[in-house]
C-alpha cells in the first residue's frame, strides 16, 4: 500500500533526504532561468535569483501546494515589460512604479485567496490560456533574439523586432552567435544524448559553464574589437551579466505615487490576472504529476504567492507564481513534501553569495538563448499541432488569442479570446441568442443520488467554460470510493473545459477507489478524435484503421489473440510507480491473451511527461502480465552512466528500499527484500539479465514490461517483448 508522506514538521524530518536531493536539481535549473527572466523583464539579474529565493523561502509557509515550486516565470516577462512602457512618464521611475503595481497585485491575490476565489481561474478557457502563453513566447523570442545574435535593434513593435532579425542580419556578431549556437545545441540535444554524464547537470547549467571559456578566449572583460572574415566586431564587458559586488546595490523599492492613475491600475490588473491564472493552472497541472494524488488548496496557494509577491516587489523583485517546469523537475526527482521548495530557496541564497564571481563571467548571450528557446517552445509548431489535435475550433481560439495579444496587450488578448470562443460556441449550438445563455446558466444539469451507493451527474444544455464552476460544484459533491455515471446524452454542446474537467475527475476518483462511467457521447461529433475535443450533439463518424493497426490486427488473428483498436482510459496503470507522476491519457491497439489463468496485454499507451508549460506527450508500447497469485512489489531498471560509474549513494525511498542482491548493471527497488529473494530464482535472474528490456515493474499482482525508448514498437520489437513475456510466464508458473 502506498504511504502518503506526512505534512508539517513530521514530513520535514522523515523526508528531508528526498526533498533536499530534489531541491538541488531544482535550484540548478532555477539559477540560470531566474537570471534570464530578470534580465528580460528589465530588472537587475541578481534580483531574479532573490525573487526565486523568496518564492522558495516565503511561499512555502503559506501556500496550499505539496510539490510545486514557486518563483518568477517567463510567462510574466511580457506583462512586466508592457507595464514598464505604460508607466514611463519620463521621470526615470517607471520600474519603481511597476514594483508598486507588483506589491498591490500581491495584496489583491491575498484578498482573493482569503475570499476563497481560487476556483475563478476555471472560467478561463484552457486554450485561451495557451494562446496567451504562445503570444508571450513570441514576445520573449522577439525581444531576446537580438541579444542572442549580438545585434542592437531599436523598434517599437514585436513585428519590427522579428523583421529586424533578417533586416540586420549583416550586423550579427559571430563571437556572440558562437555562444548562442552552443547553447541552442545543448538545449536541443541534452535529453537525447545517450552519454549520461551530460545528465549530471541540467542543460541550462551546462550552457553557463561552457559559455565562460568563450568569454576568456575572446576577452570579453576589456572593450576591444575582433576581426572575422575581414570585418571588425566589438566585444567587451557590456556583453556580460552585470551584478554588483554588494547585493544591496541591486535592491530597488516601489514608488506608490501614481496609484491614483488609470495606467497604474491597468498594470495591476494585468499582473494580477496573468500571474493568478498561470499559477493556479500550473498548480492543478502539478497535482496530476504528484504520485500521491494530493490536491492543492488553490485558495491557500493564492495567499502564499500573494504574500511572497508583495515581499519580492518591496525589494525590487518579480511576481511569484507556481512554476511548472521547475515543479516537474521537483516531482521527477522524487520530492515528497513542500519543504523541497524551501530548500531550493535556501540553496539559491547560498548561490548568490558563493557564485557571484562566476555569474559575473556569464555572457548575456547564454541567458538570451535560454529565453529564446523558452519563447520558441511556448509558440512552436509542436504547440500548434497539439492544439489542432484537440479540434480545429481550438486552433481558431488559440490563433485568435495569440494575434490579439501580440498586436494589443494581454488583457485584450484574454477578453478577445474568450469572446471568440463564446461566439464559436453560439454558432455551433445553433440556437437563439437568449436560448444559448439560458442553456449555459439554466441548463438543468444536476446530481442524483441513486440510493444504492452510486450517483449520476446529468450534464445538459451548453456545457462550456462559463458553466465550469457549476459543474465543478456538482462533481465536488461526489463522495470518495463511490460509483458515478456522468451522462452527456442531453448536452447540446460540451466544451473542452468541461471534457478536461470530467476526465481529470475520472482519473482522480478512480485512483481513490471509486468508479466513473462517462456515457452519452455516442451521438456527439467533434472535429477531432481527441478525448477533450468539443462535442456537438448529432451523429458519430467511424474510425478507419491505419496500416500499422491493420498489421497488428492480422498478427493477433494469426495467433488467436484478441485485438481492440479503440482508445480507452485505464487508471490501473497508475498503480505502478513509473506512472504515478506520469498521467495516462489512453491506451489503444490492445492485443490480449491468456494461458493457465495468467492474462497478458500488450498495448500502445499515451502518457504525459510534465504538464501545462512543461507538457510533453509520449507513446510507448508495453506489456502487462496479471497473475492470480501474490508477487513482490519491485522495480528493475538498467542503470545509466552516473549510476554505474559515479556511485551516487541511494537514499531510502518512502515506498521502496534498495535491493543489492542483483547484478550491478541494474537498479532494483523492492517493497520486501525476503519476498524478492524468493521470487528471483536463478532462471528468472538469467532471463532478465539476458533480455533487452529496460524496465520491469510489479505492483504486487501484475508485471509491467517496456523499454525506455518511449516510442511505439514495430513488429520485430513486439516479438522481443512477447518472447520475454512468454518465457517469464513459464517461469512464474513453474515457481
Amino acid at each position: 500500500m502506498q504511504i502518503v508522506p506526512k505534512t508539517g514538521l513530521r514530513g520535514l524530518v522523515e523526508n528531508w533526504q528526498s526533498d533536499m536531493l530534489a531541491a538541488v536539481s531544482v535550484a540548478l535549473v532555477a539559477l540560470p532561468l531566474a537570471l534570464g527572466i530578470a534580465l528580460a523583464s528589465g530588472v537587475p539579474p541578481i534580483t531574479g535569483i532573490l525573487s526565486a529565493a523568496i518564492g522558495g523561502i516565503v511561499t512555502t509557509f503559506f501556500r496550499g501546494s505539496f510539490v510545486g515550486i514557486n518563483g518568477p516565470a517567463a510567462g510574466l516577462i511580457a506583462v512586466i515589460l508592457g507595464s514598464i512602457l505604460a508607466l514611463d512618464d519620463g521621470s526615470g521611475q517607471a520600474l519603481n512604479y511597476v514594483l508598486a503595481a507588483i506589491v498591490v497585485s500581491g495584496a489583491i491575490q491575498v484578498l482573493l485567496g482569503l475570499l476563497k476565489l481560487g476556483r475563478l481561474a476555471d472560467i478561463f478557457h484552457p486554450t485561451i490560456i495557451r494562446g496567451i502563453l504562445a503570444a508571450i513566447g513570441v514576445i520573449i523570442f522577439a525581444k531576446q533574439i537580438h541579444s542572442a545574435l549580438g545585434t542592437n535593434v531599436t523598434s517599437k513593435t514585436i513585428i519590427e523586432d522579428l523583421i529586424g532579425v533578417v533586416k540586420y542580419a549583416d550586423n550579427i556578431n559571430p563571437f556572440v552567435v558562437g555562444i548562442s549556437l552552443l547553447g541552442l545545441l545543448l538545449l536541443i540535444f541534452h535529453s537525447k544524448i545517450s552519454y549520461k554524464f551530460f545528465h549530471f547537470l541540467p542543460a541550462p547549467i551546462w550552457i553557463l559553464l561552457l559559455s565562460i571559456p568563450f568569454v576568456y578566449a575572446f576577452n570579453f572583460f576589456d572593450e576591444h574589437s575582433l576581426d572575422f572574415f575581414g570585418r571588425s566586431y566589438d566585444v567587451g564587458p557590456d556583453l556580460l551579466v552585470n551584478i554588483p559586488d554588494n547585493i544591496m546595490d541591486a535592491i530597488a523599492h516601489p514608488n506608490f505615487s501614481i496609484m491614483d492613475t488609470f495606467p497604474f491600475w491597468v498594470s495591476v490588473l494585468s499582473i494580477t490576472m496573468v500571474a493568478s491564472i498561470i499559477s493556479l493552472a500550473s498548480s492543478k497541472a502539478v497535482d496530476k504529476l504528484d504520485p500521491y494524488k494530493r490536491r492543492t488548496d488553490l485558495n491557500k496557494d493564492l495567499v502564499g504567492i500573494g504574500i511572497s509577491t508583495m515581499v519580492s516587489g518591496m525589494i525590487g523583485g518579480l511576481p511569484i507564481i507556481t512554476v511548472i517546469v521547475r515543479s516537474t523537475v521537483n516531482v521527477h526527482n522524487h520530492a515528497k513534501t513542500k519543504w523541497s521548495n524551501l530548500y531550493h530557496g535556501i540553496l539559491l541564497v547560498l548561490f548568490i553569495f558563493l557564485l557571484a564571481p562566476f555569474i559575473q563571467q556569464v555572457p548575456l548571450a547564454a541567458l538570451a538563448i535560454l529565453l529564446v528557446y523558452s519563447g520558441f517552445k511556448l509558440a512552436s509548431p509542436k504547440v500548434f499541432k497539439q492544439v489542432y489535435k484537440q479540434g480545429v475550433e481550438q486552433l481558431i481560439f488559440f490563433v485568435g488569442t495569440l494575434v490579439l495579444t501580440i498586436f494589443t496587450d494581454v488583457l485584450i488578448g484574454i477578453s478577445g479570446g474568450l469572446l471568440l470562443a463564446l461566439i464559436v460556441h453560439y454558432l455551433m449550438a445553433k440556437v437563439s441568442f437568449v436560448a444559448f445563455f439560458r442553456l449555459i446558466f439554466n441548463s438543468g444539469s444536476n446530481i442524483f443520488d441513486k440510493k444504492d451507493g452510486s450517483y449520476e451527474i446529468k450534464i445538459k444544455g451548453v456545457a462550456n467554460f462559463l458553466s465550469s464552476l457549476y459543474i465543478d460544484k456538482l462533481i465536488s459533491q461526489i463522495p470518495a470510493e463511490t460509483k458515478v455515471k456522468v451522462d452527456f446524452s442531453e448536452a447540446r454542446l460540451v466544451g473542452l473545459s468541461i471534457m478536461e474537467m470530467v476526465y481529470d475527475f475520472q482519473r482522480m476518483h478512480e485512483t481513490r477507489g471509486g468508479e466513473v462511467i462517462i456515457q452519452g457521447l455516442e451521438k456527439h461529433v467533434s472535429s477531432s478524435n481527441h478525448k477533450f475535443a468539443m462535442k456537438i450533439l448529432t451523429t458519430k463518424s467511424s474510425h478507419k484503421l491505419t496500416p500499422r493497426e491493420i498489421r497488428l490486427q492480422q498478427r493477433a488473428e494469426e495467433h488467436g489473440w484478441n485485438y481492440e483498436q479503440g482508445s480507452v482510459q485505464d487508471v490501473y496503470f497508475e498503480s505502478f510507480y513509473f506512472f504515478k507522476s506520469r498521467p495516462i491519457e489512453y491506451k489503444s491497439n490492445r492485443i490480449t491473451g491468456s494461458d493457465q489463468n495468467i492474462s497478458w496485454e500488450i498495448s500502445d499507451v499515451t502518457f504525459e511527461e510534465g504538464a501545462f508549460l512543461a507538457y510533453e506527450e509520449y507513446k510507448v508500447t508495453l506489456e502487462m502480465i496479471k497473475v492470480p497469485f501474490k508477487i513482490p512489489k519491485f522495480i528493475i531498471e538498467k542503470k545509466g552512466f552516473l549510476d554505474k560509474h559515479l556511485n551516487i549513494p541511494e537514499h531510502k525511498d518512502i515506498d521502496y528500499t534498495l535491493y543489492t542482491n542483483f547484478p550491478g548493471d541494474y537498479k532494483v527497488k523492492v517493497d520486501n527484500e525476503e519476498e524478492m529473494t524468493a521470487f528471483l530464482t536463478e532462471a528468472v535472474r538469467k532471463l532478465i539479465t539476458d533480455s533487452d528490456i529496460d524496465h520491469i515493474e510489479s505492483n504486487g499482482e501484475a508485471i509491467l514490461i517496456f523499454n525506455d525508448k518511449l516510442r511505439l514498437a514495430q513488429l520485430p520489437e513486439y516479438s522481443k517483448i512477447l518472447k520475454f513475456s512468454e518465457d517469464l510466464r513459464k517461469e512464474l508458473l513453474t515457481n
